[in-house]
């Protein structure tokens, strides 16, 4: 059993609160989701459930951890850079339990994650792996020790489709307490028993979380459902207190006239008046403590908003956007990964991309916008499953987004910033200290204020919190020009993608 009780966790930065008396029991079996919008403090919460002193650098926290017999296992949503830098060997033999682990028992796991059973002795640095080879090599590792806890930040972060499918079998078949965060529905849906929210409301001054021992879609539909009926019961009170008042107004006007026009010489009409306006008095005090029974209109923390649309962006039907051709696609040293690769792409489609961890996605997604970034005739922009390829560590959110230092340019960024739910301290902290979903949003933010018509996408989805899905599959669905994309998020490519090519060693193919 792993519990938490009364953890609070406020940003040293600007001081403001992440979790207030936040308390949680896990028991063996359950598999429990945390949800909420990015920046709201859901990968701090996982690191300090591990080991507190994760977060020291930049959060202070107080409360009690306990799990008395129970052994943590934690996926960090990232590497550390030091063990990037290693090679795959030493970062799996660092791992005591790497060396008490059968080979029978080891190539059993290596064939489970899709890994050839060579992978742990590879000579070539971690940082170097695809992305989802490094979340394969990095899980493998922590479950080697067995743990009887999980800790997963991000566990279906740029994994292939067959993966995905084994990953919500192991979560649902798993013995002991699972606490994971995941940007994919379908894994949240097909998983989670049950829900921690965390919201920040009124601009993020006011912590508010949510434990819901409840499916992923029945707390979603519940939560709905008693917000639409909290809502139309707080209306219709506050229409019938409207009514009321309006009665009330009348009344009190009617006595304070009468009063000062009552002639001294009719004293008893005066006590008469003074009895009658100190009734209304005993009922404005009634009605005051009335309304503080009223029933509260329902807050809740709104999901992202941005816009990628106009007419600027329109590419007509059929125009050749990308005829793409390449013998042989290769990794830097020589290796080849797939050859035979052909892609046409027409406007406006809309393509998804998948293939196996490793395939060469990425270096093929990355060749493909060499060539179409300089191009005169489209308006090409690159998002990278590596942010740091393009985002500055130390630069600010704004300064990235206004590179000219333009005033009122400044102020139009700051308020879109606004719109994705940045504070202002958020807005002017370096980019290196925001949560993946906030630097995704940058970037987002970066195709939104660009006029680009031909977007390249690695993983679009890939840090935003389920609550954003939904808007994010929206937005790029209108898009009126081009998007050539990589993803395995399943939502993603059933209702964005027209078409959807598997990369394999024979090139590119319908699968």
């Amino acid at each position: 059993m792993l519990q938490i009780r009364n953890l609070n966790i406020t940003h040293k930065k600007d001081l403001r609160p992440l979790l207030q008396d936040f308390s949680l029991t896990l028991n063996a079996g359950d598999k429990a989701v945390i949800i909420g919008e990015e920046g709201n403090g859901k990968s701090t919460l996982l690191a300090w459930i591990f080991d507190p002193e994760l977060v020291d650098a930049y959060a202070e926290a107080e409360g009690a951890r306990i799990c008395p017999g129970e052994r943590l296992g934690y996926l960090p949503q990232e590497l550390p850079e030091a063990e990037k830098a290693l090679t795959v060997h030493d970062f799996f033999a660092a791992s005591p339990t790497f060396w008490d682990i059968s080979p029978r028992d080891l190539v059993r796991h290596l064939a489970s994650f899709g890994l050839d059973k060579d992978f742990p002795y590879r000579e070539q640095t971690v940082g170097s792996l695809s992305g989802g080879e490094r979340v394969k090599a990095a899980l493998l590792r922590v479950l080697l020790a067995e743990p009887t806890v999980l800790l997963l930040d991000e566990p279906s972060n740029d994994i292939d489709l067959d993966f995905l499918t084994w990953l919500e079998g192991f979560i649902r078949d798993y013995p002991g307490a699972v606490l994971f965060i995941s940007h994919d529905e379908t894994l949240i849906e097909a998983c989670a028993t049950m829900v921690v929210h965390l919201e920040q409301l009124r601009k993020k001054q006011e912590p508010r979380f949510t434990v819901a021992r409840v499916p992923y879609a029945q707390y979603i539909a519940g939560r709905r459902r008693d917000f639409e009926n909290q809502e139309r019961q707080a209306e219709s009170e506050r229409r019938a207190k409207k009514e009321r008042d309006e009665r009330y107004r009348r009344i009190a006007q009617s006595v304070e006239a009468a009063q000062a026009n009552v002639s001294r010489q009719d004293p008893s009409k005066g006590r008469l008046l003074k009895k009658k306006m100190h009734a209304v008095k005993s009922l404005e005090a009634r009605f005051a403590r009335e309304d503080e029974k009223m029933t509260a209109l329902p807050e809740q923390e709104e999901a992202i908003f941005f816009k990628l649309e106009g007419k600027e962006r329109e590419i007509p039907a059929g125009k050749t956007v990308l005829e793409y051709a390449l013998p042989r696609l290769e990794t830097p040293d020589g290796r080849l990964l797939a050859r035979d690769i052909f892609l046409r792409v027409r406007g406006p489609e809309r393509i998804g991309l998948i293939g196996r961890n490793g395939a060469g996605k990425t270096t093929l997604l990355k060749k493909i916008a060499e060539e179409l970034l300089p191009r005169p005739d489209v308006r090409a922009l690159y998002m990278p499953q590596n942010y740091a390829d393009l985002l500055p560590p130390v630069t600010t959110a704004v300064d990235f987004l206004n590179p000219s230092g333009d005033l009122s340019e400044e102020t139009r960024v700051r308020t879109y910033l606004g719109s994705l739910r940045f504070t202002r301290d958020e807005m002017d902290h370096p980019l290196r200290e925001l949560s993946g979903g906030q630097r995704a949003k940058v970037l987002l933010l970066r195709l939104s204020l660009s006029d680009a018509n031909v977007l390249l996408l690695d993983e679009p989805t890939r840090n935003f919190s389920p609550l954003s899905g939904p808007v994010i599959r929206g937005i790029f669905r209108e898009f009126p020009g081009c998007i050539l994309s990589i993803s395995h998020d399943r939502k993603y490519l059933g209702e964005v993608c027209d078409k959807v090519y598997e990369l394999t060693e024979e090139g590119l193919s319908t699968p």
